[in-house]
């Protein structure tokens, strides 16, 4: 995926102001884990650990997926977390996702600042 962003962008293809956003999918409960049989369980039920994409939310088992996008709808970085965690908090760790090597052995540093970032007030 890097080669593919970094081909793009020599090209020109890739408009560095982005979009960032967020969207929440609903998961079954055997996502977590769940077994029909208490005793078969792995782990007892309880809150998911930190670093699991799932959370509780009021209607069950959720994930969020914080994206950043260009223009041109290309996918620069991308952060899961529970459904539950707000967008506010995952602004810095989805843009600090956005990575873009530059062509050639001596590019030198991937290119991290877009323009302009565009989001909602989440």
């Amino acid at each position: 995926m890097d080669r593919l962003r970094t081909i793009s962008d020599e090209a020109g293809l890739i408009g560095w102001d982005l979009n960032v956003d967020s969207t929440i999918a609903r998961v079954h409960q055997h996502a977590a884990g769940a077994r029909r049989d208490p005793q078969a369980q792995a782990e007892p039920p309880g809150d998911e650990p930190g670093d699991h994409g799932l959370g509780r939310a009021r209607r069950g088992w959720t994930t969020k997926i914080h994206a950043a996008a260009e223009q041109g709808q290309k996918l620069m970085g991308m952060v899961v977390t529970a459904g539950h965690r707000g967008d506010s908090p995952q602004f810095g760790p989805v843009l600090a996702m956005v990575k873009v090597h530059r062509p050639g052995r001596q590019g030198g540093r991937p290119r991290t600042r877009p323009d302009q970032v565009l989001a909602d007030r989440g």
